[in-house]
């Protein structure tokens, strides 16, 4: 989901994950078109909207189609740092683009997954599983803010994923449509609002660890 930005940091010969590969082979004849980062950074907002969308019901065939449309949202969000690092045609608006894209996508995701549980539960809208979604998209979001700016600082090696057979952690999200042909949302909720927060909290750790380092660095640079 927001692994891929359009600033990134010099590249580091270190293996990539397959839906990076193929992302980059995908975008690679647009590298001289008119298609900019930007445009590929929209198609993929308006796939994770219509995953969204299509969570919301909470019925069988509607949370398949969801599945489905999250996985295509989240190889989409390779394509647009994929074309930026190809093309050169990287922009800070682009950049910023991307994360808030990043972030309102996550976060609607996992609403959307809750009002569809509350849906197939008989009522219109319950809270507990709306309130759970918005706790792991939050927390989600806030774990991509936080990589993304050790990332900027230390590297990319810095923020690198556990990778067995060229498949990140995040890589997991792939899996929805198993969770969906199940009918095991439920349980996913409430799994991803504990797990995500204690994500978040042991990056947040990190993430201060590097913020009081380059402080402590900065008196010494600037001397």
């Amino acid at each position: 989901m927001a692994n891929s930005s359009q600033v990134s940091p010099p590249v580091e010969s270190v293996p990539r994950p397959w839906d990076a590969r193929l992302a980059l082979r995908l975008v690679r004849p647009l590298k001289s078109s008119w298609v900019t980062p930007n445009h590929l950074t929209t198609v993929r907002l308006g796939v994770g909207l219509a995953a969204a969308l299509a969570f919301m019901p909470g019925n069988y065939g509607w949370s398949n189609l969801a599945a489905l449309l999250l996985i295509l949202s989240n190889f989409l969000d390779h394509t647009d740092g994929e074309l930026a690092r190809l093309s050169g045609k990287s922009s800070r608006i682009g950049h910023l683009y991307d994360l808030v894209s990043d972030a309102v996508v996550t976060v609607l995701l996992f609403v959307a997954i809750g009002i569809g549980v509350s849906a197939k539960s008989g009522m219109d809208f319950e809270l507990a599983p709306t309130l759970l979604g918005a706790i792991a998209g939050v927390a989600i979001s806030l774990i991509f803010f936080m990589r993304m700016r050790i990332e900027e600082m230390l590297g990319k090696s810095a923020t690198r994923q556990a990778s067995v057979g060229g498949f990140e952690s995040e890589d997991v999200l792939y899996l929805m449509p198993l969770v969906t042909l199940s009918n095991s949302l439920a349980p996913f909720l409430l799994t991803a609002s504990v797990c995500a927060p204690l994500f978040a909290a042991w990056v947040a750790v990190d993430y201060r660890r590097v913020m009081r380092r380059d402080r402590d660095m900065s008196p010494g640079v600037a001397g």
